[in-house]
């Protein structure tokens, strides 16, 4: 019983957390190109805090391509790096591997930690951010939210948001 008690309280916890306000950022890309969450304002922003070396993140670049595909300017699609572990060779071989046509921003961990707001850094990390700027939801890569990276939670949920 004491289990469950704390699995709900975590549950609830996490629910309230994914229906914060997206704290404000504006990063750069490669090209110095600044990007600012403001300026997505009225659509979906899919937030992907990735690593360019993470299996499963680049398994996610399929997903994002089929978003992309299917969804068109009804979504921005941004994904972040932390420097120094990518930096602009890394990321350019991932826009190359993956024809990702999104942009792959960098920074220093400031950001991560305002959205994340623990220690640990595990990747990928996918934020859904609603056309008025409150996080909707919020998956950390695990068995249990593994289809959303993989499979077809993702669209179920971006169907639900864009009706």
């Amino acid at each position: 019983m004491r289990k469950l008690a704390i699995l709900l309280s975590i549950a609830a916890l996490a629910a309230f957390a994914a229906q914060r306000r997206a704290p404000g950022f504006a990063l750069p890309d490669s090209k110095m190109q600044v990007f600012d969450l403001a300026d997505f304002r009225g659509k979906v922003v899919l937030l992907e805090f990735m690593q360019t070396t993470c299996p499963h993140c680049n398994a996610f670049a399929g997903i994002l391509h089929q978003a992309e595909q299917k969804y068109g300017g009804k979504i921005q699609i941004l994904a972040v790096v932390k420097a120094p572990e990518d930096n602009g060779n890394t990321v350019a071989g991932y826009i190359a591997a993956h024809k990702a046509t999104y942009p792959i921003l960098f920074d220093a961990g400031q950001m991560m930690f305002s959205y994340i707001r623990s220690g640990t850094m595990n990747f990928p990390h996918l934020y859904i951010i609603d056309a008025n700027g409150d996080i909707r939801s919020d998956y950390l890569y695990s068995l249990t939210t593994r289809d959303v990276f993989e499979g077809k939670a993702l669209f179920t949920e971006l169907d639900r948001m864009l009706k």
